[in-house]
């Protein structure tokens, strides 16, 4: 393959870059991730933050996380002049939250700073990220693991600020912009996220497909870093790889 393109990496919303060590049946790729700008509470904004560190490269991959799905879709629906292709897992076009509840509770929990924020809100959002299978995976995982991620590395005007990105956005309308193959990875168990939002996604984009990975959660790429990373080579492999070749070809 002449040129392969680099896969992208987009954080979930704790802003962390990925692990790329882990994810040991993509090594052989180009590969690279990055770091979430902070106090930015528009979705456009992160997307551009990600054109930002993807000018220099021909071709590439986006591959999002949660938050960072919403990210890459956000990029992807401008089309991009080198996207090759576009993996989201665990995310969402749209706020999925329908519960007015809960909305006013995330809104609150955005305000939250200090000790409040430390204790209250992580120790919430952590409880809603995980699920029954986050012990099962290579890496073992539990909520405490979920609420150091955010401790290290996210402040709570970040936090606030991407909920409020989270809660505004909506790309339902702009799906079918999606010009690129398109993997949408689902976890079995996800409570904060729930099943329609992946099923919104593969019906609005035109070339989409899902993956549902049984016995996982939402926090499936660090509890299952070599599942998640198999998932997204078997589809770099059929749908990507090929293309590139039979271009080089001609």
């Amino acid at each position: 393959m002449t040129n392969e393109p680099t896969l992208v990496f987009i954080p979930c919303f704790s802003g962390a870059p990925w692990n790329l060590e882990q994810l040991t049946p993509l090594a052989h790729r180009p590969r690279r991730t990055l770091r979430l700008p902070e106090d930015i509470n528009d979705m456009e904004a992160y997307a551009d933050a990600v054109a930002a560190q993807t000018a220099d490269l021909d071709e590439y991959v986006l591959v999002g996380d949660s938050f960072g799905a919403n990210i890459a879709l956000a990029l992807a629906v401008r089309q991009p002049a080198g996207l090759r292709g576009l993996v989201m897992s665990g995310g969402f076009a749209a706020n999925p939250i329908s519960s007015p509840a809960w909305k006013a509770a995330m809104r609150l929990m955005g305000r939250l700073r200090g000790g409040l924020y430390r204790h209250l809100v992580l120790r919430a959002h952590a409880h809603r990220l995980a699920s029954p299978h986050d012990g099962e995976g290579q890496i073992p995982w539990n909520e405490a693991d979920s609420r150091h991620l955010f401790l290290a590395n996210t402040p709570a005007t970040s936090f606030g600020a991407r909920l409020t990105a989270a809660l505004t956005a909506d790309y339902t309308d702009r799906l079918d912009n999606v010009a690129v193959p398109t993997l949408i990875i689902t976890p079995s168990h996800d409570k904060l996220i729930g099943e329609e939002a992946a099923q919104i996604m593969r019906a609005g984009i035109p070339d989409a497909r899902e993956i549902v990975l049984e016995r996982t959660g939402h926090m499936f790429r660090f509890t299952h870093p070599v599942t998640y990373a198999r998932a997204v080579q078997t589809f770099l492999a059929e749908r990507i790889d090929e293309f590139e070749v039979a271009g080089a070809a001609r």
